[in-house]
């Protein structure tokens, strides 16, 4: 079994502190690699750049970097680029990004990357070596049919990426669905689910709702009256995502990539539900 993290950068010097204490309790479970997100249109550069830094400098992570081409220049995109590859940050994740407030249609900046499948190839010019790109197993809510999305999907792709990393999701049928599709396509490259635990029910089904993913009616029913339980979520939540895990395992699916939440708890009880230790990695 394969797996990534994903983290957020801090906004405060709690969350600072917060973002290092998880960072180093998942480091010895030593993911294939830890990315940090990067805000649209470049806002919050700076805690990008720090949260990145600190992923450098903890041992165990192999740190790569997000990035988002809307509400950018292409000038602007490449100089950060070429700032991490100076660094020797040398894993991407590459993604267009949404507009402000998820607006919608998208509207690339006049000087700036039309979209993911520019920035593929551009990163890989660059000297790139690992480069993971976005799907969406329900469809992105811009795609007008699951054709379109795969056809786009395979052009980001075959500009250079290694992978795609699905949006989050609770019914393994669609996931399924869309790798078969895939596959009929001639799309070679890995899928790798992207599982989100659930800390906060409400918070992710409003996170969901915007983005187009489905939160089915028995994920609700799991969490009913437990609003004021944190502890008694966590564990609930801890559950869920490795059933799921297991269930796509079954599938024969082995990547999988972890959206954190910059908190070590959940994560950790998943990796452990799921065989994952520190001593025993390589029989995982």
């Amino acid at each position: 079994m394969r797996f990534s993290f994903e983290f957020f950068p801090a906004r405060t010097p709690a969350g600072e502190q917060q973002l290092a204490e998880t960072a180093k309790k998942l480091a010895p479970l030593r993911p294939a690699f830890a990315s940090m997100t990067y805000g649209a249109g470049g806002s919050g550069r700076e805690s990008s750049n720090k949260g990145l830094q600190l992923l450098q400098d903890t041992p165990g992570m192999e740190p790569a970097a997000h990035i988002t081409v809307v509400g950018q220049p292409r000038a602007e995109v490449d100089a950060q680029l070429q700032s991490w590859l100076a660094a020797g940050v040398k894993r991407f994740v590459a993604l267009r990004g949404d507009m402000p407030d998820m607006a919608r249609p998208y509207r690339p900046h006049p000087e700036g990357y039309p979209g993911a499948v520019e920035l593929v190839a551009s990163l890989r010019r660059m000297g790139a070596e690992d480069i993971s790109v976005g799907c969406y197993p329900e469809g992105h809510p811009e795609s007008p049919s699951m054709e379109a999305e795969l056809e786009h999907l395979k052009r980001k792709l075959d500009a250079g990426a290694d992978r795609a990393v699905s949006q989050f999701f609770f019914n393994i049928d669609d996931f399924l669905r869309f790798r078969d599709r895939a596959v009929r396509a001639g799309i070679t490259q890995p899928l790798v689910p992207g599982i989100v635990p659930v800390h906060d029910f409400n918070k992710v089904k409003s996170f969901a709702e915007r983005c187009g993913a489905t939160v089915p009616d028995w994920v609700g029913e799991r969490f009913a009256g437990l609003e004021d339980d944190p502890e008694t979520r966590g564990q609930v939540g801890a559950v869920i995502a490795a059933d799921l895990c297991r269930d796509l395992r079954a599938e024969g699916i082995e990547d999988f990539h972890f959206y954190t939440l910059n908190k070590a708890p959940m994560t950790l009880a998943i990796c452990r539900l799921l065989g994952i230790r520190p001593d025993l990695q390589e029989a995982a």
